[in-house]
């Protein structure tokens, strides 16, 4: 059987935008979550984390013996660096388990407050050689997160070539940006809000008219751009999907199979987490199979058309590109069960659901399965025909036992 660098199942690391994101994460099998707190990440759109959540989720990872890291990977400018140095030794005081960075300048005053403070370093330095990856240990870090131009070939060459006690995160799943590993000015020259300051207006999926492009040093060479009723989207990458891959993701020697998603659903966290999960967990027990219910479960979730980004090569002809603007979308995520109890189930609403609908209830290690909404009461016990309502408690019978957190879906 192939194995991981260490011989170890690769970690499966899952975004948390903010706290109940996090535990519907961990709960449906991500071995770590990557979040931010209220300042110095690269999202700052998410909920986030204040800084008693921060020592909070630290706790609730740890009782579960999973782990959390705290990205701190904007590129801050010097008049913030008092501020971000007390942050660190706040990180570091509530024993995080690391924190991404993405300058030079963050890395060196981690090191000299918190030298015990493990450091990952960011996609964002685009490490695609052994000898920078190489170069980021001897400056202390324990982790790189590969550039996501790399194909498996070269992570795996990478692997090989890099000291064992490096470690080697690569992203598996989720949105996939333009610019070379996530080094975009786009946003701050259209709107004054700086993506590398975790500002990004995601003007890449803006919806652009124009028929030809002209190359300024090529005169009278019109070069077409694709257009159709939507508009041209010349630069709106696809999503990642590795699923069908996994053996050969563990056998290029990454560590840490990250997520991508931190401004996505609870829902999306619980799906990500339980179908890679899964996958992983069939090939360390030596006798993996492919299911194909694992790329039906992603498909479920927000997410644009599928690919599996340079992996393979050099993407072409469109590969990496989407054909049509916004979000595919199988499923709608009903809401959380809260309990189980004589036999109904009690789920807090999130989406519409009516007496009569077809749905299906997905929990840890299993994919999802069909039930009936019927006989649905109210939180008093009164019937109803619907439950309308966001954040309304109902219930419906259902033939085999829920465990809270499991999510309904229809």
């Amino acid at each position: 059987m192939l194995m991981s660098r260490g011989s170890r199942a690769p970690e499966l690391l899952s975004p948390a935008g903010n706290y109940e994101k996090m535990v519907s994460a961990l709960r449906f099998g991500a071995d770590a979550c990557y979040l931010a707190g209220k300042g110095f990440g690269m999202r700052s759109s998410a909920g986030n984390f204040t800084e008693e959540e921060l020592s909070e989720a630290v706790g609730y990872a740890h009782s579960l013996g999973k782990k959390i890291y705290v990205t701190v990977n904007t590129l801050p400018h010097g008049d913030e660096y008092g501020a971000l140095g007390k942050y660190i030794a706040y990180l570091y005081d509530i024993s995080v388990d690391g924190i991404i960075v993405a300058d030079l300048g963050v890395m060196a005053l981690a090191k000299s407050i918190a030298p015990e403070l493990p450091i990952h370093v960011s996609t964002q330095t685009s490490v695609v050689s052994a000898r920078a990856a190489e170069e980021y240990l001897r400056l202390g870090a324990k982790r790189v997160v590969l550039a996501r131009e790399l194909t498996l070939e070269e992570i795996k060459k990478l692997s090989g070539d890099t000291s064992k006690e490096l470690e080697l995160e690569s992203f598996v799943h989720g949105s996939m940006c333009v610019s070379w590993s996530g080094r975009c000015l786009l946003s701050n020259y259209f709107t004054g809000r700086d993506a590398n300051r975790g500002q990004c207006t995601q003007p890449c999926r803006w919806n652009y008219r124009a028929v030809y492009i002209e190359e300024e040093k090529r005169p009278g060479e019109m070069i077409p751009l694709e257009e159709n009723e939507y508009g041209t989207f010349v630069m709106s990458s696809k999503d990642m999907c590795m699923i069908e891959h996994v053996p050969e993701l563990i056998d290029a020697g990454i560590n840490s199979f990250k997520i991508e998603g931190r401004m996505k659903s609870a829902y999306y966290t619980a799906v990500t987490a339980n179908v890679y999960r899964m996958a992983i967990d069939s090939f360390m027990s030596g006798s993996y199979s492919y299911n194909s219910e694992w790329l039906r479960e992603l498909e479920s979730v927000s997410h644009r058309e599928y690919c599996t980004g340079f992996y393979f090569g050099r993407p072409e002809d469109g590969a990496n590109t989407v054909t049509a603007p916004g979000y595919v979308r199988d499923k709608t995520y009903v809401g959380p069960v809260l309990k189980y109890e004589g036999g109904r189930v009690y789920v807090r609403q999130s989406n519409k659901i009516s007496e009569g609908e077809a749905a299906e209830i997905i929990t840890p290690g299993r994919t999802g399965r069909s039930i009936k909404v019927c006989d649905m009461r109210d939180e008093q016990g009164n019937p109803v025909d619907s439950a309308p309502h966001p954040g309304m408690v109902f219930s419906f019978p259902l033939a085999f036992e829920a465990r809270p957190g499991d999510m309904i879906r229809k």
